[in-house]
């Protein structure tokens, strides 16, 4: 195994067993049983949509930091995965509770929420380059495919919940297959790091999952302004 390999394996390692906090947070555990309220679903769609927005400056930010097209080709493509693929679920779900994008972006983040994109866009600010930028945004899109494809396995009887739409979009092979290629990125611009640096890209990693988990853990609560 090479070095990149050995570090990409410690990361997984270190991190699973928070993405397993995540799966058996009671939010993601009342989806999957089909009890969750919509109060609390609704919640987390309005939290999501104020967290995609910043997380959208991250991949700008990388963009802005690169050094060939390649690089702006990744970034551009995790955009358009935002904006196209995540989106339109989020603006459907949103339509559900009859509410609309520019309503909700006028809302506040809520602490967890906000706390989780300002450690994202510090990383990618602060960081030297692409390692940095991929430790900030990876967590979120390689725990969701982790995740939803656990979920879907212990209940699959979610296929008949109004949580389909989403639980459907991250336990799908396709969003699997963009995120091995965003993995493959990854792998080749972690390649050769500084002991000091390769260390700065494992706290990032591991902040930015633990903010996953707050996440779910703030989302078990609904909103008190919608």
């Amino acid at each position: 195994m090479n070095d990149v390999e050995l570090f990409w394996e410690e990361l997984m390692q270190e991190n699973l067993p928070i993405w397993q906090q995540c799966l058996d947070s009671d939010f993601l555990q009342q989806m999957g049983k089909g009890t969750l309220s919509e109060d609390c679903l609704k919640g987390y769609m309005v939290d999501d949509s104020l967290y995609l927005r910043e997380y959208a400056k991250v991949f700008a930010l990388g963009m802005l930091k690169a050094k060939d097209m390649e690089t702006i080709r990744n970034y551009y493509s995790l955009l358009s995965f935002v904006n196209e693929g995540e989106g339109a679920t989020r603006l459907r779900y949103l339509q559900h509770f009859g509410l609309d994008d520019a309503q909700v972006q006028k809302l506040e983040q809520r602490r967890e929420n906000r706390e989780y994109t300002q450690t994202m866009l510090r990383a990618a600010e602060e960081g030297e380059g692409e390692a940095e930028c991929m430790m900030a945004c990876l967590p979120c899109m390689l725990s969701y495919s982790w995740i939803f494809k656990r979920l879907l396995k212990q209940y699959p009887q979610v296929k008949d919940t109004i949580y389909w739409q989403l639980v459907r979009d991250y336990a799908s092979d396709e969003y699997e297959q963009a995120c091995e290629e965003w993995i493959q990125f990854t792998k080749k611009v972690c390649q050769n790091l500084t002991p000091e640096r390769r260390l700065r890209c494992k706290e990032i990693f591991f902040a930015c999952s633990m903010h996953e988990l707050h996440f779910w853990q703030m989302s078990e609560h609904p909103r008190n302004d919608i």
